[in-house]
């Protein structure tokens, strides 16, 4: 069943600024509840009392700190790599893709420092390598969907001196909040054991990296 609940966090999430202003408690939760309202009962198809968006504001606004509180207990001191020139492959998931994939490592070449990470989705796969590779991979892609492919990428990393990311609730939430709340669009999320990875515009670079590298403690 659809609440007031529900479409307040709804809203509210699919616009950060407003999200992250909430949560540090710098917004009127009254005046933010009157604007919502119309919205709230187009939705619901009936009347609502203004009363009731103010309290799921409220309790949203205690959930987000409540979160930056957890995430915040994380040691997010780290290493921060940037690796420019990257494209990414955005692929029609296949079985003769998939054979494909078995030798994709083939084409770089990791000793010296390339790149090549593969997302597999339920109907897409991802192909993050060096823009120098971009025409061999195309090629290697000879008869499969390619449904985009973008260049003038960057992989913005950060290597996390803390093994606890994993097990760590919020921290690629927390990432993602502060580049968005610096208007830096994603391309595509990459994450080991250690190491979270943006794929980023190179526009945006410079940006992210200081960022990550506040972020990191640096």
């Amino acid at each position: 069943m659809v609440t007031v609940s529900h479409i307040v966090k709804k809203i509210v999430s699919e616009q950060p600024f407003v999200e992250e202003a909430l949560g540090k408690g710098i917004i009127s939760v009254t005046n933010m509840a009157e604007e919502l309202m119309p919205k709230i009962e187009r939705e619901l198809g009936k009347k609502i009392k203004q009363s009731a968006v103010v309290m799921a504001l409220r309790r949203f606004s205690e959930e987000i700190s409540g979160q930056r509180e957890n995430s915040g207990k994380f040691d997010y001191s780290g290493e921060i790599l940037m690796k420019t020139n990257i494209c990414d492959f955005s692929v029609i998931k296949s079985p003769s893709l998939m054979a494909k994939l078995k030798t994709t490592h083939n084409i770089v070449d990791f000793e010296r420092g390339d790149t090549l990470n593969v997302i597999i989705g339920n109907n897409e796969v991802a192909i993050i390598i060096n823009e120098k590779y971009m025409e061999k991979m195309a090629k290697f892609l000879s008869g499969e969907k390619i449904l985009n492919k973008e260049k003038d990428l960057v992989a913005l990393t950060i290597i996390f001196t803390s093994d606890d990311f994993t097990h760590t609730p919020g921290i690629i939430f927390n990432a993602v909040r502060k580049l968005a709340w610096n208007n830096i669009n994603i391309y595509e999320i990459v994450s080991t054991m250690t190491e979270l990875t943006f794929i980023l515009h190179k526009k945006d670079s410079m940006k992210a990296y200081d960022v990550l590298q506040e972020m990191a403690g640096g």
